[in-house]
């Protein structure tokens, strides 16, 4: 394990600086532009959503079944963006009195979260305009926004670090390209995907600091934090699996009635490798964990995530890469 020097990146924290205020953008001029979600085209695509590894659904309803993945990605950004949020701004505490220019990038990320927020509940009415009545988001961001930062610094910043992670590969790599895709929900995460590029910079120059301040023993206890953090996203993501695939199978009636179950247990896969297993193996949260961890250490987090290792896309059975 190496050890990391504790003073702050400050041409790093000014990069950051210098792109978010290249890219800024504003809901309603630059990504919504007054349009509303079309239900013929795709929302998620089928490298993140796996609708097409249900071969006894027809076409038009994996559509839909990833139109209902693509309102419930939206959300779990909402919902994942308030706890994030609310730890930076908490972490800004740190440079009041030293480095202004990591104040200001922090400053900067917390409020580009506040506004994520703001276009993920956007996002929400306007797909519920177009939708069929019954889908549940039953999820309180609030409720795991204490679950989660009452875990130490390390532990939040490790599964922010893997969400940001997350959220580039899955733009870079399935959305920016995919064909027949919804041009608004692109748009979204193409606006989204600017602004997270520089936190998940400044997600790594703050794990790293608050990595080199800690004994043996706290890190090793930290792991063990960031391990029943990931355990409360699996819960989340088998109760929205369930009620997503329970709204599927009502909407589209008795043609996929009885495989509800295997429909259910399709979403959870999908769910799994979205929010878990593609940030898990993304080669720079590996190497960061390589970097701070012992070998012990990695080894309990390897056989933590092992139960989930099926949960990737049958055609390729591989991870997201840089």
């Amino acid at each position: 394990m190496l050890t990391t020097d504790t003073s702050t990146d400050t041409t790093r924290y000014a990069r950051t600086i210098e792109a978010s205020k290249r890219v800024r953008w504003d809901i309603d001029r630059d990504v919504i532009r007054g349009r509303t979600f079309d239900l013929s085209q795709t929302f998620l695509p089928d490298g993140l959503s796996l609708v097409d590894e249900l071969d006894f659904v027809g076409a038009e309803a994996q559509r839909f079944l990833g139109q209902v993945q693509g309102r419930t990605y939206a959300n779990m950004f909402g919902l994942v963006e308030r706890f994030i949020g609310s730890k930076m701004l908490e972490l800004s505490r740190v440079h009041w009195f030293g480095d202004q220019t990591a104040l200001e990038a922090i400053v900067r990320f917390t409020d580009e979260e506040l506004k994520h927020q703001e276009l993920f509940r956007r996002v929400e009415r306007l797909v519920a305009e177009g939708m069929p009545d019954g889908y549940r988001f039953d999820i309180s961001g609030n409720d795991v926004a204490a679950f989660v930062l009452g875990k130490s610094t390390w532990a939040v910043l490790a599964l922010t670090c893997h969400i940001e992670l997350f959220s580039q590969a899955h733009y870079r790599e399935s959305i920016d390209a995919a064909p027949g895709l919804s041009d608004l929900f692109r748009d979204i995460f193409r606006f989204h995907w600017k602004e997270e590029s520089q936190h998940a910079i400044i997600d790594e120059l703050e794990w790293r600091r608050e990595n080199a301040l800690m004994s043996p023993e706290a890190r090793d206890a930290a792991v063990g934090e960031l391990i029943e953090l990931v355990g409360g996203i699996d819960g989340i993501l088998q109760t929205q699996a369930v009620a997503d695939a329970d709204y599927f199978v009502a909407v589209a009636g008795p043609a996929v009635r009885e495989r509800r179950d295997d429909i259910a247990a399709g979403v959870l896969k999908a769910y799994r490798w979205q929010y878990i297993v593609s940030g898990a193996g993304h080669p720079r949260f590996q190497a960061l964990l390589r970097e701070f961890l012992a070998d012990a250490q990695l080894a309990r987090i390897e056989a933590a995530l092992a139960p989930l290792a099926y949960a990737v896309p049958r055609r390729s059975r591989a991870a997201p890469t840089q």
